[in-house]
């Protein structure tokens, strides 16, 4: 058994295509730096990512597949699944060997495996426009607390930039511990140390002493006006969790009955 290490970015992905077409050997595994290693293995390489051997192989890349398919491409690099990496390498090591686009052969396990993935992270991405929450804090930030499961907070960003273009705002992965911030001008990722968290930054709710003074009211209102539009002899809860998956639920304004 083959292993590659490297350490666990998109650009070290690539760079590891770069080395395996250079070294003419293909990993059987590809793990990131400090992972244990499987107990039998036959060869270890360890991959340095370089800018200059990722651009080559995604350039590459661009004369093999479409533009969708390299967004797609690049968007399940965010599925953080266990097979995540190895699928990636194996769907790019045949997008380049291929005579033509493999881009439908749905036939073959790995482009249908990279479809389904896409899907999921899409999905996640879907679920994030419409489940962010913001609360107003005193000083007129907007913040927003998710927890998705995939890691498609870096897909939406645009889209509350466009929508909340006035407004300053940050929405915090509780989960990644990382998050973005717009400031009227551009959108930054932020990040906080351990000692540096405050309550919101772990609960993913304002405490009332930064909470903006009328915040509160309009939660109270929402909650008011959600209850209102539900007719009980139509409710469905199994449909109702299919919908607004439970994971959501903590950080979304109409389910914190706690804080009415």
């Amino acid at each position: 058994m083959t292993i590659f290490l490297y350490d666990n970015t998109f650009e070290g992905l690539l760079t590891s295509v770069f080395e395996a077409y250079s070294r003419r050997t293909f990993p059987d595994a590809l793990l990131p730096v400090g992972e244990p290693l499987p107990l039998f293995h036959d060869e270890v390489f360890t991959v340095m990512t370089d800018e200059e051997k990722s651009g080559r192989v995604w350039r590459g890349l661009q004369k093999k597949l479409s533009s969708s398919a390299l967004t797609c491409l690049a968007q399940c690099w965010l599925a953080e699944e266990e097979e995540t990496a190895l699928l990636l390498f194996r769907y790019i090591r045949k997008a380049i060997d291929a005579p033509r686009s493999i881009e439908t052969n749905f036939s073959d396990p790995d482009v249908l495996a990279f479809s389904r993935m896409w899907k999921r992270v899409d999905w996640e991405r879907l679920r994030l426009l419409q489940f962010v929450r913001f609360q107003k804090a005193a000083d007129g930030t907007f913040f927003a607390a998710v927890e998705p499961e995939k890691n498609a907070l870096p897909l939406v960003t645009g889209h509350f930039k466009d929508r909340f273009a006035d407004q300053r705002w940050l929405i915090y992965d509780i989960k990644r511990a990382y998050g973005y911030y717009y400031d009227l001008k551009e959108v930054r990722e932020v990040t906080f140390d351990e000692d540096s968290r405050e309550g919101h930054l772990v609960t993913g709710l304002l405490d009332e002493s930064v909470m903006d003074k009328d915040e509160k009211l309009f939660q109270s209102l929402w909650k008011t006006y959600f209850k209102a539009i539900c007719i009980k002899e139509r409710l469905n809860p199994r449909k109702h969790r299919q919908d607004m998956p439970v994971r959501y639920w903590k950080y979304i304004t109409e389910k914190q009955t706690n804080r009415s």
